[in-house]
């Protein structure tokens, strides 16, 4: 019978490799841990991230609207698209750029009082934006022509239109 002594430096080897694999290991659960950490973290504040998705919404659709851009804010627009009570709504893209001018240089002139008008947080799903009528634009303080945005499934959208005092 032939016996294989194994010499302490080779023993010494095999008993780093197994110490070097369970740090290695025991690393890998902590960065695990750390990342579960932080997306709890992360949902656990969803209005944090809310409003600056929409500031980056709101800027863009701002831009485009300013920019005449019918395209780009058709793109940023919820159908079927509520326009007040007494109005039908627009119902896709096709009546939407149709319908653009009535929407957007109506009552107000959105292109005009965009640059300035603030966005006011309804819900962690809604901002509106208000705007005061064409004819009167520095009237700030009569602002009736809101338009409506809310959260969806694929982000932020302009969903409506409306005069409060109607």
């Amino acid at each position: 019978m032939i016996k294989e002594t194994v010499k302490a430096s080779e023993l010494n080897s095999f008993v780093s490799i197994g110490a070097c694999r369970a740090v290695a290991e025991r690393r890998r659960v902590i960065r695990a841990q750390t990342w579960l950490a932080g997306v709890l973290i992360l949902l656990s504040f969803p209005n944090a991230f809310a409003e600056s998705d929409f500031s980056a919404f709101w800027k863009t659709f701002k831009s485009a609207v300013i920019a005449g851009d019918k395209a780009k804010v058709a793109e940023m627009t919820k159908f079927p698209l509520s326009i007040g009570y007494l109005e039908k709504p627009v119902k896709n893209k096709q009546q939407f750029l149709r319908r653009y001018d009535e929407i957007f240089k109506g009552e107000a002139s959105a292109a005009q009082c965009f640059p300035s008008a603030k966005p006011h947080q309804q819900s962690a799903r809604q901002y509106d934006v208000y705007c005061p009528f064409k004819e009167t634009p520095n009237d700030w303080e009569n602002a009736p022509i809101r338009f409506i945005f809310e959260q969806t499934k694929s982000g932020w959208k302009f969903s409506g239109l409306d005069n409060v005092n109607e």
